[in-house]
């Protein structure tokens, strides 16, 4: 039996409590970028995935993605209600950690992946519909794409590599987000009304949580403290930097203001782009992705906006997106020398291939079933809600709260 080791115990259970304070993290950010009137409800969006996922990983969810692979397409319910996952190792996933600590640290990529979709359809959908949407997409969604590529699945097993997420959770998020924008539909505005921000200083503070939490998301990845982790860490922080000063020159040039939504968004789309490369690139290539993702993204918006889309807070554009883009980018910047996977730059053209058709088969997976989900789920409650509830406000009509009570004496 591998022993444990107390280091890598105490760096992978921080990881997982930095990737804990990404959702409330993600509820600030999201909840800075709308309207005052639906703050409240894009937040409690967020905080709920907290608990809805949690027991969703404890009743079978973490036992479907990591139990016994059955056909390459699932896992079997060996772990269902942590049966078996304690204080000893499992050498497949983590042999210097406790199983549990290697549980605590995955359950929590599970919750933030959904929230991250509700970027897209803000301000206009049913909470109660949402609830069914989270245990719905969380279980036929999430579930089967981690056990493909983390589990032992088929993608795993033809070669697809995803150091931390980008394929999993930026992907499957940003795909399943530009579904819920075609199927939701666009958001009804009265004459003269405004979508900017209502509050950019939640926006730079759910930044700085995102950003601060990512160095655990991509860090811990490598499931102990040591040279990887540090590799992790350091592309992490370069791409997110690379891309916020990227971006913010080209909207200044663009929009003829340094804008610091764009900036902030910048940095986004910068750490989603590395997330999937952190544990296999050296630090010089995460300078170019971090650059690339910042154009790229920035074109993806543009092209959101021209072709009308209403993705409320730009969820493909910069998670689907930069996911997309860092995944396969893994398969050019690769080195054999960071973690024994190599990319087209040292001639390995099978890599390059791979990671296209895992991405290309995520995310129709992700847009055919959250299409399917979203059409489901409406037939028995409606997924938006009425133009009267829309017009008002979703904090004030579903949830019975304000953000701010200006009358408060």
């Amino acid at each position: 039996m591998n022993q444990v080791n107390s280091g890598d115990t105490a760096f992978v259970l921080i990881s997982a409590a930095l990737v804990f304070l990404m959702t409330p993290g993600l509820a600030f950010f999201y909840g800075g970028l709308v309207r005052r009137k639906n703050v409240l409800t894009i937040m409690m969006q967020s905080f709920i995935s907290l608990g809805v996922v949690t027991a969703i990983w404890v009743f079978g969810g973490f036992s479907l993605v990591f139990g016994t692979d059955i056909g390459g397409v699932i896992g079997n319910f060996q772990y269902f209600l942590l049966n078996g996952v304690g204080a000893d190792p499992n050498p497949s996933y983590g042999s210097t950690i406790p199983f549990l600590a290697f549980f605590i640290y995955q359950e929590m990529f599970a919750i933030i992946t959904p929230a991250l979709i509700t970027g897209a359809f803000a301000d206009r959908v049913n909470f109660k519909s949402y609830l069914k949407f989270l245990v719905f997409w969380s279980i036929l969604v999430y579930v089967p794409l981690a056990h493909w590529i983390w589990g032992g699945g088929f993608l795993q097993k033809m070669g697809v590599v995803d150091f931390a997420g980008g394929i999993v959770v930026h992907v499957s998020a940003g795909i399943a987000a530009l579904a819920s924008v075609f199927f939701v539909g666009k958001r009804k505005l009265k004459k003269g009304e405004k979508l900017a921000p209502h509050n950019i200083a939640f926006v730079a503070l759910g930044t700085g949580l995102l950003w601060f939490g990512w160095f655990g998301f991509n860090g811990g990845g490598a499931l102990a403290a040591k040279g990887l982790a540090a590799t992790a860490f350091v592309n992490t922080d370069i791409a997110g930097s690379i891309a916020m000063i990227t971006w913010l020159f080209i909207s200044w040039v663009h929009e003829g203001k340094p804008s610091m939504v764009g900036a902030l968004s910048g940095a986004v789309a910068g750490l989603a782009a590395i997330t999937p490369a952190a544990g296999y690139v050296p630090a010089w290539a995460s300078i170019i992705i971090g650059f690339l993702a910042s154009i790229v993204c920035y074109l993806a918006v543009q092209l959101r906006i021209k072709l009308d889309w209403d993705d409320a807070l730009d969820v493909w554009g910069m998670h689907g997106v930069g996911g997309i883009l860092g995944s396969i980018l893994v398969g050019v910047f690769a080195s054999s020398s960071v973690n024994g996977v190599s990319g087209l730059i040292e001639g390995n053209v099978r890599q390059f291939l791979i990671q296209f058709a895992g991405v290309v088969i995520t995310a129709v997976y992700s847009f055919v079933v959250t299409f399917i989900i979203l059409k489901v789920v409406n037939h028995f409650d409606p997924i938006r809600v009425s133009d009267e509830i829309e017009t008002r406000g979703l904090d004030e009509t579903i949830h019975g709260e304000t953000a701010y009570d200006f009358n408060d004496k």
